[in-house]
């Protein structure tokens, strides 16, 4: 397989995973921003997440969990601009996306699902800490699937 080095080869190479594989890769995408995100239940969702054997019971319960997390952090993060509030919404909104299945709702593609949220938690940081990009997170996210997919 090709090294993966911009977002169209990684959208390319996660449709072509397994849904399973998505929601492992996606977790993975998750653990590179969770330090974002102080809820314990987010942490345990990504854990959930990223196990290949985890069961439907669990992974039901972690999306859940993560789930309810997101739709909290969205109703605080609009009061003040408070970017940290906002970056643990997307972080949330991310280990939500990676759990969802096509028997869920938007189910379809977490892996890309998850990339996306991270990079939006990332951006959040930034704007937070009134700093260029030190941290590329779309380039994070090539590293893992390259390795993911190796």
């Amino acid at each position: 397989m090709a090294t993966i080095s911009n977002d169209r080869e990684l959208r390319i190479a996660v449709d072509g995973l397994t849904p399973e594989q998505q929601r492992v890769l996606g977790g993975e995408f998750v653990g590179s921003v969770l330090g974002l995100c102080e809820d314990t239940r987010v942490r345990g969702a990504v854990e959930v997440a990223i196990d290949p054997d985890a069961s439907e019971a669990e992974l039901s319960g972690a999306f859940r969990d993560a789930k309810a997390v997101s739709v909290k952090t969205y109703t605080d993060c609009g009061k003040d601009t408070d970017w940290m509030a906002q970056a643990a919404h997307f972080v949330a909104a991310a280990a939500a996306a990676c759990l969802a299945s096509p028997s869920r709702p938007g189910g379809d593609n977490p892996a890309w699902k998850a990339a996306m949220q991270t990079r939006m938690a990332r951006n959040c940081e930034m704007i937070e800490r009134q700093e260029g990009a030190e941290h590329n997170e779309s380039e994070t996210q090539y590293q893992i699937a390259n390795g993911f997919l190796s």
